[in-house]
């Protein structure tokens, strides 16, 4: 059985555990690492419970804000906010998250709940300019495009990555 799990990424001085964004988890969060410039990455596994709102969090630290509920290591839904370009959602390993769709209720495909990875990239590219990082929406369509390499956590960082956030 793979992970199930809230990855949770902010920039602040403050622990994001320690903010009213995330209190609902605060006692399940463990800092899973730190980049420059006051980037946090926090885990909640299992996933149970409420983690939080983004939209809450990037208010409250006035700076974009991520999540990403990693279902079972097969894929990963990424949610994610900033206080100016706004909240927008989608997925990685695209194929895995159909698969646990199954059709959807009332005939909803992936499309019905996830931007498409070239609209999802362009997104990305003005979140990653309100973090002052200035990314390719071309490698950040590589990461949207690709399947699990073998994890779907190891997408996520790769994503992270590429958005300036978090070195790999």
């Amino acid at each position: 059985m793979g992970y199930w799990g809230y990855f949770v990424v902010g920039r602040g001085e403050r622990p994001l555990a320690e903010l009213d964004a995330l209190a609902g988890a605060a006692d399940g969060m463990t800092r899973h690492t730190s980049a420059p410039d006051g980037w946090q990455v926090w885990e909640y596994p299992g996933g149970e419970g409420d983690v939080g709102n983004m939209n809450d969090l990037a208010g409250e630290t006035g700076a974009p804000a991520l999540f990403g509920y990693v279902m079972n290591s097969e894929c990963v839904v990424l949610e994610a906010a900033a206080p100016e370009s706004g909240a927008w959602t989608t997925c990685l390993a695209r194929g895995a998250m159909a698969g646990y769709l199954g059709g959807g209720q009332e005939g909803l495909t992936l499309e019905d709940y996830f931007l498409e990875p070239g609209d999802a990239a362009e997104r990305a590219v003005r979140w990653a300019a309100e973090a002052g990082h200035e990314v390719n929406a071309a490698t950040l369509l590589d990461v949207l495009t690709s399947d699990p390499d073998p994890l779907a956590e190891n997408l996520l960082f790769r994503f992270l990555d590429r958005l300036g956030v978090v070195p790999l």
